[in-house]
């Protein structure tokens, strides 16, 4: 019997069925295919044509463990689209039954596109236990914050004790380092109980360095024109890229279909290579759609070209993606704060003009020329909406990136960071948290993978030498400072410190206070707003709103600044007989700041210092004598 006697799911892969499990697997170079099964007779599975092989084992079901055998060799092999590795991606495939889990999200919608707020989270070092059971404890806290989506660093199991997930091999099998697959699932079905949902970040750019087996079965499967520089690409657009194209495509409904995951965070795509008239990320794009079956999905795409398709329609030549990360924000808040703009922020000054830019149109370089890799950078990006530009003043990357693992608010004064926080979470913009920066965690992230020691050496090595990209990090102490990748205490070290985040209430008010503002004010919904220069750190935000209900973002990161004259509309009430009138201010005594005096006074502005200030309109009488 073929393939096609059987209700499969999937093109590939092992899939419980009636009576039996169902193995489908891409094998173009090979002749002959069995299962060779764990306590249980082989299974030689039939040539179908196109390199495809499948069987039928009879009274197989969930939990069953086997590999494969090809062309009658010694060596067996884990399923290129293993659902589960119990024991790694070099160890025997596992069988599983998504149809035995029970889920009780039938009435969760999905995300929205607008409206969100993001929080990025890596499972392994979000709690001591580093598993899905024990980050899931946690999601009333975040959503009592006001988080709607948790962003999950990738969970494609990967060979070691510990990693950040982007050296994943194994892409349809949930990491046994975090728990079963139907972990997984019980993580997301108490996310959707607690109102947030999940985004998955995946990687379709390249395999991780080792336990990947692919060339086994399908060689390929590789690009052998294109180049990444953490390996080998995936062939989407040469010889026999259809199967390839199929497993990637099924791999993204896969997570929409059987885990309830709403929408996918796509790693690198400017590494994600396809020539063909559609793009492999449009196909996944409207595949995913189809496998959401109405719920609402969220796909965005980190793109280091900053390139605006991507967030297009496909009408208009683009990949129909919802939303794009936005370095060109993080970079000029990192500069402003930190005061340095070595390395590759060497084309940011951290200036006002940046901030208000960024608000007002999200990428900053939109075709303008780059020193950093001497050439231009990005392309109009006029037409996007705000909400499309995903902004952070952390991720998993730029913490790291840090050489030491530094949190943004170790860079800076509390005040500054406090104030720069405010501008993250009002603008327009869809922001991200990366775990722990509610609190203002102290405890960095590192860059961590445990990997066999000749490789382990190096990306050691390689570590070190992305790391002298900044000058204040290229001395032979700084050098020295780098910590091993490899080193379980470099993993430990990143654990968040949960006692941290209850001895510090006044930053999670802040940021539980800014999001409430965010959600119930009308004004930061605004789809009209402008922004202008105070002074050499200052500037202000004025969101329009119908009915006299605007409401001005003032920041200055600099120095107490007194405008006498004040000759800039902006400043101006909505009305003659109206004035200006504090609502909110991160100098609030319970953020841990020092009290806001009025700044718009009968001697014109007074800006504080270190400050960002939310103020609506009055009219004067209101005024309490």
């Amino acid at each position: 019997m073929s393939s096609s006697d059987y209700a499969r799911r999937y093109p590939i892969g092992a899939e419980v069925t009636r009576g039996g499990t169902h193995f489908r697997v891409w094998a173009p170079i090979r002749s002959r295919v069995e299962v060779v099964l764990e306590g249980g007779p082989n299974l030689e599975l039939v040539a179908e044509g196109g390199g495809y092989f499948s069987g039928f084992a009879s009274g197989m079901g969930d939990g069953a463990r086997y590999r494969f055998r090809l062309d009658g060799g010694q060596s067996l092999y884990p399923d290129p689209a293993s659902r589960f590795q119990p024991h790694g991606p070099h160890g025997p495939s596992q069988v599983v039954d998504p149809a035995r889990f029970g889920w009780d999200d039938v009435h969760w919608s999905g995300l929205k596109a607008e409206g969100q707020v993001l929080y990025e989270m890596h499972i392994g070092t979000y709690t001591p236990e580093g598993t899905f059971a024990a980050a899931a404890a946690h999601l009333p806290e975040l959503a009592q914050l006001g988080i709607t989506a948790i962003e999950v660093m990738p969970v494609a199991d990967f060979p070691g004790r510990f990693g950040w997930g982007y050296d994943g091999t194994c892409l349809f099998s949930p990491t046994r380092l975090y728990g079963t697959p139907d972990d997984f699932r019980r993580f997301v079905n108490a996310a959707h109980a607690n109102g947030i949902g999940v985004i998955l970040d995946v990687v379709y750019n390249h395999f991780g360095p080792d336990g990947n087996y692919i060339r086994e079965f399908a060689p390929s499967f590789l690009s052998t024109v294109h180049k990444t520089e953490w390996g080998e690409p995936f062939n989407f657009d040469g010889p026999d890229s259809g199967p390839v194209r199929e497993f990637f495509i099924a791999n993204a409904a896969y997570w929409i279909e059987e885990f309830h995951i709403d929408g996918l965070r796509l790693d690198a795509t400017q590494a994600i290579f396809d020539d063909s008239p559609t793009h492999i990320l449009t196909e996944i794009a409207r595949r995913v759609r189809e496998a959401a079956r109405g719920r609402a999905t969220f796909l965005m795409g980190e793109n280091e070209p900053q390139d605006a398709n991507l967030v297009r329609g496909c009408e208009n030549g683009g990949c129909g993606l919802d939303a794009i990360w936005n370095d060109d924000l993080h970079h000029s808040a990192r500069v402003a704060l930190s005061g340095k703009n070595e390395g590759y922020f060497m084309d940011y000054r951290g200036t006002p003009q940046e901030f208000v830019s960024a608000a007002k149109w999200g990428f900053l370089y939109q075709g303008q020329q780059y020193r950093w890799h001497n050439r231009r950078r990005g392309r109009p990006a006029f037409d996007i909406p705000r909400h499309r530009f995903v902004a952070f003043l952390e991720n998993h990357d730029q913490v790291a990136n840090s050489g030491r693992g530094f949190r943004v608010n170790q860079m800076t004064s509390p005040a500054r960071f406090r104030a720069m926080t405010a501008y993250l979470l009002l603008i327009p913009a869809t922001p991200l948290l990366f775990q722990g920066q509610e609190y203002a965690s102290t405890k960095p992230f590192l860059f961590f993978a445990d990997h066999h020691p000749e490789l382990a050496a190096a990306v050691f090595n390689g570590r070190r030498d992305s790391m002298r990209r900044f000058r204040s990090q290229s001395g032979v102490e700084g050098m020295s400072l780098v910590p091993d990748p490899a080193d379980m205490k470099t993993f430990e070290r990143s654990k968040l410190d949960r006692a941290e985040r209850d001895s510090r209430p006044e930053w999670l008010a802040l940021h539980h206070d800014l999001l409430a503002l965010r959600k119930i004010d009308p004004a930061f919904r605004s789809k009209v707003m402008d922004g202008a220069i105070l002074g050499p750190e200052a500037f202000v935000l004025r969101f329009f709103v119908p009915g006299d209900q605007d409401r001005l973002l003032v920041v200055n990161l600099g120095r107490d600044l007194h405008l006498d004259p004040a000759p800039e509309p902006l400043l101006a009430p909505p009305e003659a007989h109206s004035h200006w009138y504090p609502i909110w201010s991160s100098e609030d005594p319970k953020y841990g700041g020092h009290g806001t005096a009025p700044l718009d006074t009968d001697d014109n502005w007074w800006v504080p210092g270190e400050a960002a200030v939310v103020l609506a309109a009055r009219p004067r009488e209101m005024d309490i004598k």
